[in-house]
């Protein structure tokens, strides 16, 4: 199924959805995913591999790690092609003074956010929506 790319469309229909949980960005040793962590994103660096994993996983593997995020999806299914909802997205939260790591799955876009305030960032981009349909 072809993801959708009209701007207008992505912002009005994007459905913010707070996932439970506190993740954290962490690296693996050696580049070897430890026993029992099951990230839900991994990125390859030349320094290292990155992970994102719930930060109860980090803590029972020894990972360090400093930074908490709460994990945002926008429900709809964007385009990987698609123009514009990150920066639209990346905008409206900067104006709210929340920073976002912005991770494209094949079907979604996913956001992570200061654990603090993710409902808060679900507000802001819920507003977003509202204001774009």
């Amino acid at each position: 199924m072809t993801g959708e790319r009209d701007l207008r469309t992505l912002l009005s229909s994007m459905r913010p959805e707070l996932n439970p949980g506190r993740y954290v960005f962490a690296t693996a040793p050696d580049g070897v995913v430890p026993e029992g962590v099951n990230p839900v994103v991994t990125v390859t660096e030349p320094e290292g591999l990155t992970l994102v994993l719930p930060e109860a996983e980090a803590v029972s593997a020894g990972l360090r790690y400093d930074y908490a995020a709460g994990w945002i999806t926008l429900r709809i299914h964007s385009a990987l092609d698609a123009v514009g909802l990150t920066a639209a997205v990346s905008l409206a939260l900067a104006d709210a003074g929340l920073s976002c790591n912005v991770v494209a799955g094949f079907h979604h876009d996913h956001l992570f956010v200061p654990y603090g305030r993710a409902a808060e960032a679900v507000d802001v981009l819920e507003v977003l929506a509202t204001e774009s349909g």
